[in-house]
């Protein structure tokens, strides 16, 4: 059988963003417990997979050829959401407020756990339910993945490299006591400032692709292109770029030879 289970994509969704909301309520619980906001970070790449396996359980009332297409697409976002948690996870560790949640905070007035709730608890359920709009999609596409879907997992695996590899070379600069103070310009990070960040482009671009290789996977495409902006303009490069080139010496100089994003060979 061929086609689109748009009923069960459509009833899935509702599905896919009640999952969204426990989870984040939750991780909304535990941050107030523990006293840190920043364990909401776990939790957005773990939303990522809980919307896929949420997704993959409702889908299974779907007839037709397409557990091959299903299990793969389950399994690539499962295994970036869960590897990208755990980094996370082992990173902050033991460790304080995240300083761009503490900046933020002392900024808010009233209740901070309202502000919590409305500035960053709520935005990221969204922002993490829409962005997975390709992953839903492709769970409720009939038929074997075709040539545009096996892109789609090469660039994945482009992306999944980036993220895993370029995350390595930075726990291993910032565990050796001798780069305290220095700026990472090594390995992965010589030709691209945000090799993490790229890799997370990549991977989402990847699952579009594999969505739209479907007639109505193609209709996702603000998915990663709301990633992509979030990435580069927001949450992350910028706003991380802005902290780094105000404490940390020499780092204004490696942005000059070095990308910004997509890699390239360094500037003289």
């Amino acid at each position: 059988m061929s086609g689109f289970a748009s009923h069960w994509f459509l009833t899935g969704l509702a599905v896919s963003a009640g999952a969204e909301m426990v989870l984040f309520l939750l991780t909304f619980v535990v941050a107030r417990a523990v006293g840190r906001w920043n364990v909401v970070d776990v939790t957005w790449g773990t939303s990522f997979a809980a919307v896929a396996v949420t997704s993959f359980a409702w889908s299974l009332q779907v007839t037709g050829d397409s557990t091959g297409r299903r299990v793969l697409v389950l399994v690539m976002t499962v295994l970036w959401g869960i590897r990208l948690a755990s980094y996370i996870a082992w990173r902050s560790r033991g460790g304080d407020e995240d300083p761009r949640y503490a900046e933020m905070f002392q900024k808010a007035r009233g209740s901070h756990s309202w502000y919590a709730l409305r500035v960053v608890f709520g935005p990221q359920a969204l922002i993490s339910w829409f962005v997975s709009l390709p992953v839903q999609m492709a769970m409720y596409e009939r038929g074997s993945p075709g040539p545009l879907a096996w892109v789609g997992v090469a660039l994945w695996g482009v992306g999944l490299f980036f993220e895993t590899v370029g995350d390595a070379q930075m726990s291993r600069f910032r565990n050796d006591p001798t780069n305290r103070g220095t700026v990472m310009d090594r390995g992965l990070w010589r030709y691209t400032r945000h090799p993490n960040y790229f890799g997370d482009a990549c991977v989402w671009f990847g699952l579009y692709l594999f969505a739209a290789d479907r007639w109505p996977g193609v209709t996702t495409i603000l998915s990663p292109v709301a990633m992509l902006y979030f990435l580069y303009y927001k949450s992350g490069k910028g706003l991380l770029e802005k902290s780094l080139a105000d404490r940390r010496p020499g780092y204004r100089d490696y942005m000059q030879r070095t990308s910004g994003f997509i890699p390239l060979p360094p500037k003289r």
